[in-house]
C-alpha cells in the first residue's frame, strides 16, 4: 500500500533574507493530524521557517504542501490550505473582533461576495471558541494584547485551513489562555488538521506536542517526541542553559540551573 503524501514536506530547505542566510539545509515531513512543536533560541530561525512554510517569503531547496511546492500555489488557493497566526496582530485598523475574523473567509468568497448565514455561524462560533463572544463588537484598538491574539487565532480558525502554523501563539496570553489555546490546538489535530507552532516555553511545548523540532543556528538540530528530545545537553548546546530534565505524565519539567559556562 502507498503510503500517503505528507501534508508538509521540506528537503534541504534554505532561506536568506537581506543576503544573510537564516535557515539552511532543512528537511523534514508531516503528515496529517501531526502536533508539531518548534523550540530554539532567539534568532534560530522560527519566524522564518512558518514564514517560508505560509509562502510569505521566497527560499530555495524543496517545500511542498500536499506534494506541490509551495511557491506554485496561487495565493487564494495556498491561503484555503495553510493559515498563519502571527508572532504580533496587527490589528491597528478601527474593526470590530467580529469584523476582524470575518476576513478567515476571505479566500473561499468570490470578488465582492458576502458573508452567508453559514459564515457568520463559523465566525461567531470561532469568537466563543476563543472566549470573545462578549467583545465581538468592540474596536479591536481597544483590545488588550491578549485579547487581539485570541482574535487572530480565530481569524485562522474561520479560514478553515488544514494546516495551521502559529508563532508564539501564547507570547501575550495569561496562564488559563494559554492551557486553554494548546488544548484546543490539540483537539483541532485529533480532527484531522496539521497544527505547527512555534513555542517560546517549553513545558508547554512538550505538553502540546507530539513531536519536536528544535532549530539552532538555522537548521533543525533535533526532531522528535519532547520526552526524547528535551535532554540537558541539548539545552547546553541550542539553548545555552544547564538544565535538569524530567519526564512527568503528559510532558516533561525543566528546571534552569544557569547559564551554560561552555562557549
Amino acid at each position: 500500500m502507498t503510503p500517503p503524501t505528507p501534508v508538509l514536506r521540506a528537503h534541504r530547505l534554505a532561506v536568506s533574507l537581506a543576503g544573510r542566510p537564516v535557515l539552511g539545509d532543512v528537511s523534514f515531513a508531516v503528515a496529517e493530524g501531526e502536533r508539531i512543536a518548534v523550540v530554539g533560541a532567539n534568532g534560530a530561525g522560527k519566524t522564518t521557517l512558518l514564514r517560508a512554510v505560509a509562502g510569505l517569503i521566497p527560499y530555495d531547496g524543496a517545500l511542498a504542501l500536499h506534494g506541490r511546492e509551495v511557491r506554485a500555489w496561487p495565493a487564494k488557493e495556498r491561503a484555503r490550505a495553510v493559515a498563519l497566526v502571527r508572532q504580533q496582530a496587527d490589528l491597528s485598523v478601527d474593526f470590530t473582533a467580529a469584523e476582524v475574523v470575518a476576513l478567515g473567509r476571505a479566500p473561499w468568497l468570490g470578488w465582492a461576495e458576502r458573508l452567508a448565514g453559514a459564515d457568520r455561524q463559523r465566525v461567531e462560533a470561532a469568537l466563543a471558541s476563543v472566549d470573545l463572544t462578549e467583545l465581538a463588537h468592540r474596536p479591536v484598538t481597544r483590545l488588550s494584547g491578549g485579547e487581539q491574539q485570541r482574535v487572530a487565532l480565530a481569524q485562522a480558525l474561520v479560514q478553515d485551513a488544514p494546516l495551521l502554523l502559529l508563532d508564539e501563539p501564547t507570547a501575550h496570553l495569561d496562564v488559563r489562555h494559554q492551557l486553554d489555546l494548546m488544548g484546543r490546538l490539540a483537539a483541532l489535530a485529533g480532527e484531522g488538521r496539521t497544527v505547527v507552532a512555534a513555542v517560546h516555553d517549553l513545558e508547554l511545548a512538550a505538553r502540546f506536542a507530539d513531536r519536536m523540532w528544535v532549530l539552532s543556528d538555522g537548521t533543525v538540530v533535533a526532531d522528535g517526541p519532547p520526552g526524547e528530545v528535551l535532554t540537558p545537553g541539548l539545552l547546553r548546546d541550542a539553548f545555552g542553559v544547564e538544565a535538569a530534565v524530567t519526564a512527568e505524565s503528559g510532558g516533561v519539567r525543566v528546571r534552569y540551573l544557569g547559564v551554560s559556562s561552555r562557549p
